[in-house]
Formats: structure tokens, sequence, C-alpha cells
């Protein structure tokens, strides 16, 4: 199996720049890792995050973008950079892993789409949920028709946050929406399609004077039904709430918690119900244990390699965009 040669562009505080980084170290059978850029003074601001790249080659950014050699990049700035350097990547021609959901301009994210489908490269980004395995089968089950006709899909990402990160979200707008709300934006998106009318409701609670809309709230509007995202950073307990639940004619399957930490790895638990009745409890399973990032880079591999096709459209991606920046009440 060839390897695929490797840089990153950047890391942050808030995502998961280290843990892509971390993820291609613990592959070296699949990556070769050619070295590492930290553009916007990041090493300055974020010394804390510099032990995973030591023992890796820091480039310069024309450095990575001119080697032929250097196969793909993944793109893991502070998000209202993201765009500006998958840019860079993209007119250089080369495959790119980029953190989600991209920066803060419509027309900047539609040229990058319009580049990566010019240039056919591989353009992948980082929503995590997609690689979790009760999601894989669950979208397995719906594309069967397995579930019957959709009714809701309900998605929470729940945590709680110091009031530094809550006041970090004002640079975002929708705050709580745009960071951790796309993830969930991408599963309803994937499930149910363009829906007729999306309605933002994300708030600022106020709590600790921060500034940042701490609580991201979205409605989507279909024809048969109403489907909502919530991701709140003030919410105890908010991490095991992290949970979805889509109905069916047929069936309803929850996911809960999405994802739940066995020391570094994670497992989840799904409960599908097809019977009715007021007392039915359904049946409750549990996942081996899984690393996230992990088989989410072992499939943008396969991509880069030509073996396996990106199930997820440059028209996608796109959309999806439009999407979130609609939940964040952006016209």
């Amino acid at each position: 199996m060839r390897k695929v040669k490797i840089a990153q562009i950047g890391t942050s505080v808030n995502s998961h720049g280290n843990d892509i980084f971390n993820s291609l170290r613990r592959q070296p059978d699949i990556f070769e890792i050619v070295g590492y850029h930290f553009p916007e003074n990041e090493r300055e601001k974020f010394p804390d995050r510099m032990c995973a790249f030591e023992e890796y080659k820091e480039l310069s950014l024309e450095e990575i973008l001119n080697n032929p050699e250097i196969d793909a990049v993944t793109v893991e700035t502070e998000e209202i950079y993201l765009t500006k350097y998958a840019q860079m990547v993209a007119d250089s021609k080369k495959h790119m892993h980029m953190e989600k959901p991209g920066s803060l301009s419509l027309p900047d994210f539609e040229k990058l789409i319009e580049t990566v489908k010019k240039n056919n490269t591989v353009f992948h980004t980082g929503y995590m949920y997609r690689y979790n395995p009760y999601i894989m089968e669950l979208k397995e089950q719906i594309k069967n028709g397995e579930l019957g006709d959709i009714i809701s899909v309900e998605a929470q990402m729940n945590c709680i946050h110091n009031e530094n990160v809550r006041d970090w979200l004002k640079a975002f707008p929708g705050g709580m929406m745009f960071f951790l709300g796309c993830h969930l934006i991408d599963l309803i998106y994937s499930i149910q399609g363009v829906p007729k009318n999306v309605i933002p409701l994300n708030k600022c609670t106020g709590v600790d004077n921060v500034k940042g809309e701490d609580f991201g709230m979205a409605v989507f509007e279909y024809e048969n039904g109403v489907s909502f995202a919530k991701a709140s950073a003030m919410e105890f307990c908010g991490f095991e709430r992290r949970q979805l639940v889509v109905s069916g004619t047929k069936k309803t399957v929850e996911i809960r918690p999405l994802e739940w930490y066995v020391e570094s790895d994670i497992t989840t638990t799904k409960r599908t119900a097809t019977e009715r009745g007021w007392k039915v409890a359904g049946v409750v399973e549990t996942s081996e244990i899984f690393n996230r990032y992990d088989s989410m880079m072992q499939s943008f591999a396969a991509m880069v390699r030509g073996e396996k096709q990106n199930p997820w459209s440059y028209d996608y991606e796109l959309e999806l965009y439009k999407l979130v920046l609609k939940a964040c009440g952006c016209k």
C-alpha cells in the first residue's frame, strides 16, 4: 500500500488540529508526515499545543504548497482562517482534509468549492460523526427503507464550557451553532436533504457575563415534519446528552450518547424501537471501542490513493455550508 505523503497547516486551541496530527502519527503505515506550518502566529498563541509536532520538520507555507511530492494537506487553523488556507491548498492542486465548517464568507467558500471541483482533488472535511459506526449503520438502514418515511431528526451536541470559551464564541455568527452545531446540521441534511425553511434560534445565556451565543438552536422545516439541532455550551451533563434521534414510520433509532470516552477512545450506545405501545423499551446495543479520528483519516487516505470515492460531493459540502450559515442567522 502506497503511503500518503502529507503535511499540516495550523492547529488551534478549541478544535481538532492536534487530534488530527496525532492520528497521522499513529498510522505510519498509511501516512508519511513531511512536516507542518503554523500560520497566524499560532506558535505564540498556542504554546501548549506545540509538543505533538516537535519531532517533525517545520516548513514554510511555500515549501508545503510548492512541493510536488506532497500528496495531501490537512488544514487545521483557527476557524476564521480555514477557507483562506484551504484555498491556497486548492490552488496548489493537492488533496485536502479541512477542519469544519469553513470560515465566515460564503463567496470565499464558493470559490474554494469551484477550485477543488475544477481540479478534481479530494475535499474531505472534519465532520467526525460521519465515521461513528452506529450513524453509518443508521444511514444504511434509512437508505434501505428500514425506518420507513422519516418524520423528524433531533440532534443535540451539548457541553459545559468555561466563560473564556463561551465568550470566544462571539467571533462566529450563531456562536455554538457555527462551532459545534454544524456537526448536527450535517447529520440532518444527510438524512433529510434540503429543508423548506430554516429558523435560527441562537441565544446568549449571559451567564458569567459572556457575550457569545452559547446556546445554539435551529429548526428545520420539512414537508412531513420538523427537525432540530441544539448545541449548548452551558449544560451540566451535556456531553451525556449528545444524541441523535431519528423517527420514522417503521421504527425510531436513538443514538445516545453519540460518544462516550473509554480511556483515550470512544464507544457509543444505540436504542431501536420497532413496536407500538407506551411501555416499549426498545433494544439497546453498545458499540465496540473506536477512535473518531483514525477511521476518518484512513478513509481520507483511501480517497487520496483513488481506492474510494468521497461519499460527500463538492455540491453536498457547499449546500451544507449554506445551511450552517442559515442556521446561524446569516441571510
